[in-house]
């Protein structure tokens, strides 16, 4: 698997990801009550709410102005579109689309499963995202 890390493919365009916001949205009153403290967020539906009315120095709200520019949305950092994949047949639909697509091995799929599909990733020259994941080294055996 050493050698798998120095074959790996670029992807044939990497545009810069601009985030409008990278803070998670807090919850209304999540910082008073510690049954909501890091829960996720939720539309205030109250008919007095502050937040819901979107008054000055409230907690802002998510809406769709905060969306991904289409280009770059699910792209991962290394500017790569995810392909979730199951066994070695999914992998062969990224033959030709290797530079846009990485694969990523499903978390229900064995590690005899998982060194095949890393294999014939290798061959076909795609990019697995977590091709270590359930690996175990010769010395352990």
């Amino acid at each position: 698997y050493k050698s798998y890390l120095s074959t790996m493919v670029a992807p044939i365009v990497k545009p810069r990801i601009v985030k409008k916001r990278t803070k998670k949205f807090t919850r209304h009153q999540s910082d008073r009550y510690a049954k909501l403290r890091g829960s996720s967020w939720r539309k205030p539906k109250g008919i007095d709410n502050r937040v819901r009315r979107r008054f000055k120095g409230q907690y802002l709200m998510p809406n769709i102005g905060y969306g991904s520019n289409k280009n770059t949305r699910h792209l991962m950092p290394d500017g790569f579109l995810k392909f979730v994949v199951h066994n070695v047949a999914e992998l062969e639909l990224l033959l030709m689309q290797n530079k846009r697509y990485a694969a990523e091995i499903a978390h229900n799929v064995s590690a005899k499963n998982r060194k095949s599909i890393v294999e014939r990733a290798q061959q076909l020259n795609i990019k697995v995202t977590n091709y270590q994941a359930k690996l175990r080294s010769e010395e352990d055996n």
